[in-house]
């Protein structure tokens, strides 16, 4: 960049206005993506938009309003059935107090724990991790 003003602002100043927004990730059936993040993990549906031109239904999903907190974007593309999750991604993270009361909720609802609550292996932070219904991963970090 030939900008002066970025090449010497401060990394506060080269911020100001950035936030995190949403993480998309590619649902094969949209509706068990939707139960999912609604019924088992408590977020609220913020809006879905069918786009039938290019095929695909955007959902956005939350704790709070977009304007406010970072969402997950499920991305429905009406003619794939299947995706491969990659060795790139790692996991969403998501806070909760009481992980053994939540994991054995999410469990008799359904829930697939695919790591059982208790101490991290190299540390004291208490997770555990679940998958939704694309394998996605998600870990659970108990959060007073």
């Amino acid at each position: 960049m030939n900008d002066t003003a970025t090449q010497t602002a401060s990394p506060a100043e080269a911020k100001a206005g950035f936030r995190m927004l949403h993480t998309m990730v590619r649902v094969k059936d949209l509706d068990k993506s939707l139960d999912f993040y609604t019924r088992l993990l408590g977020m609220k549906l913020l809006r879905r938009k069918d786009f039938p031109g290019g095929k695909f239904t955007l959902a956005f999903v939350g704790y709070g309003e977009e304007s406010d907190t970072a969402v997950i974007e499920l991305t429905h593309n009406w003619d794939t059935s299947e995706y491969d999750p990659g060795n790139a991604f790692g996991h969403i993270a998501i806070a909760v107090p009481d992980i053994y009361g939540v994991c054995e909720r999410i469990r008799e609802q359904g829930g697939n724990i695919v790591r059982e609550p208790g101490p991290m292996k190299h540390g004291n932070t208490v997770i555990a991790f679940i998958e939704d219904p694309d394998g996605y991963r998600i870990e659970l970090i108990e959060r007073d």
